[in-house]
């Protein structure tokens, strides 16, 4: 049999951060994973250090049973979490020992097995359709069974707050059957996640002390608190907490596993990863969003883009002095970091920050800090937007160093042209004259648009003189209407975003323009202007 405590943690068995992403988790809308995904998640997941992960619903989903088998047969490795199997207790009436629910838990080969357990009282008689009685027996049953089969329970006590407030002594039976039978932890679960902090945290205490029993929590974010709720059960005596990463889960989600840990190990000195592992809270956080196909919540605590982002330029000046004066914490303990947002909230000390996060000397040259602060602010009220176009912003700033220009050509025209033939597709047709170092360039290529043309045209004008543009692509495209002062019609401007990435990373470039394909030439020309300067060749126009 494989160990059933956590390996490596600093905390040990004596608190448990526990994983149900692959099966709580994976009930949010949107979200399917494959095999290899669980396997995959899995396994970033023992990498961050958490001490147990939940596989699935073994018997009852076809992907899940094949998970754990896979798993048994030696492609998941865990250094330093215990694999779990989720199920529930026998039915009513039946030998938990024949029941093939129960038997698909100890096939599943895992160490540690999760029950279910209805612990409100019209659950109990109107979804199981039994007795108060029967379903202590089916919890007990089930535990011992289990147990004497060498594996370790713990049983989840589903919609266990509001069943405590329509009948506490139910309830409690419940727990006390899973316990006296040899449960090692009584999970708490907010299954409709209505609780609020301080009366869920009172219900924890009052619990704890009536019973004595080691107890775990489980939070539904279904009033925004699943983090804060599993944050002060913990401080109520809890000592295992049971999380998703980023929070997914059905309806709202779950608590949050990045939130929780920050919290617990940052604000209340609670090892509870391995050594390291906090640090790699923001990278495990992106990994896991990607294999849900997923983009990662920005704004997310901790490990969100923006959670360290700055834009006021009030918080800048502050940030000047002492980082510490904005940031609850240093970013790097979480793998994250701090970012100066130019916008037209700048002030000076947002531009010499942000000038030194790009590494530019901004604050030796207080001319070209006053030249950025009112270009940005002017174009900013024209609908250009920097906070989200870095490589534009930096072109800008060196501009206003005095450095030259790494646009590595100089444009005489464009032109684009949309036929619709009756019976087939409109094809984008685009034509560009350049100067490049000095030779007259015409190219003409075809797209499935005009900016994909226009795109293509100014690749092949390019391409004899910038070899480096074969490893640039672009990645994406975004295009957002605005309407100045609440205008609409012809007096709407056109805003564009162009991600370009090549083998080293991504950038963003912005372009405003009342024509939506001008706009996007000004940032297709930003685009690779930055590529240009990052490959330190520019050509001379």
């Amino acid at each position: 049999m494989s160990r059933t405590t956590p390996a490596g943690t600093p905390l040990g068995d004596a608190f448990h951060v526990y994983d149900t992403t692959l099966r709580d988790g994976a009930q949010r809308e949107g979200i399917s994973y494959s095999v290899a995904d669980k396997l995959a998640v899995a396994r970033h997941l023992d990498a961050l250090g958490v001490g147990f992960v939940e596989g699935g619903w073994p018997g009852a989903l076809p992907k899940d049973t094949e998970f754990f088998a896979r798993a048994a047969a030696g492609e998941l490795q865990l250094r330093h979490a215990v694999l779990v199997a989720f199920g529930s207790t026998r039915k009513a009436g039946v030998r938990a020992e024949a029941d093939p629910q129960v038997r698909a838990l100890l096939d599943s080969q895992a160490p540690v097995v999760t029950l279910v357990a209805k612990s409100d009282r019209r659950h109990v008689e109107r979804a199981l359709r039994t007795d108060v009685a029967e379903n202590c027996a089916m919890v007990a049953d089930t535990v011992a069974f289990l147990r004497g089969e060498g594996r370790r329970v713990f049983v989840d006590a589903e919609h266990f707050f509001d069943g405590y407030r329509f009948d506490p002594d139910t309830s409690l039976r419940v727990l006390d059957a899973a316990m006296t039978a040899g449960a090692d932890v009584a999970v708490l679960c907010d299954t409709n996640g209505g609780m609020l902090p301080l009366g869920l945290a009172e219900v924890v205490r009052e619990v704890a002390e009536r019973t004595g029993f080691r107890l775990g929590i489980h939070c539904q974010d279904d009033t925004g608190c699943a983090v804060a709720n599993s944050v002060a059960a913990v401080q109520a005596g809890a000592t295992h907490v049971q999380c998703t990463a980023n929070g997914y889960g059905e309806r709202t989600g779950n608590a949050d596993l990045f939130a929780v840990v920050g919290n617990l190990a940052t604000k209340l000195d609670m090892p509870v990863l391995p050594s390291g592992g906090l640090a790699d809270l923001t990278r495990t956080s992106h990994a896991l969003a990607e294999i849900a196909n997923l983009a990662p919540d920005t704004h997310q605590p901790y490990v969100g883009a923006s959670a360290f982002a700055h834009k006021a330029g009030l918080h800048a000046s502050a940030i000047k002095v002492d980082p510490e004066l904005y940031n609850h914490m240093d970013p790097a303990e979480v793998g994250n970091t701090q970012r100066v947002l130019v916008t037209e909230m700048a002030g000076r000390a947002s531009v010499e920050l942000k000038g030194a996060e790009l590494g530019l000397d901004m604050a030796g040259s207080p001319e070209a800090v006053s030249a950025v602060v009112g270009t940005v602010k002017e174009r900013e009220a024209q609908g250009w937007s920097f906070e989200a176009a870095d490589a534009s912003l930096e072109l800008l700033m060196r501009g206003a160093l005095g450095e030259e220009s790494p646009v590595p050509f100089a444009l005489e025209s464009y032109r684009v042209i949309i036929e619709k033939r009756a019976g087939a597709d409109a094809v984008a047709e685009a034509t560009v004259k350049l100067l490049v170092a000095g030779e007259r360039r015409i190219a003409t290529r075809e797209g499935n648009g005009p900016v994909h043309a226009l795109d293509a045209a100014l690749r092949a004008a390019l391409e004899p003189s910038c070899p480096w543009l074969a490893d640039i692509e672009l990645s994406d495209y975004k295009v957002r209407i605005l309407t100045p002062g609440g205008s609409a019609g012809t007096h709407a401007v056109t805003r564009v975003l162009v991600g370009t990435s090549d083998h080293h990373g991504e950038w963003t470039t912005v372009g405003v323009h009342s024509n939506v394909v001008e706009a996007s030439w000004l940032a297709l020309v930003d685009a690779l202007a930055f590529a240009a300067l990052r490959t330190r060749t520019p050509v001379a126009v």
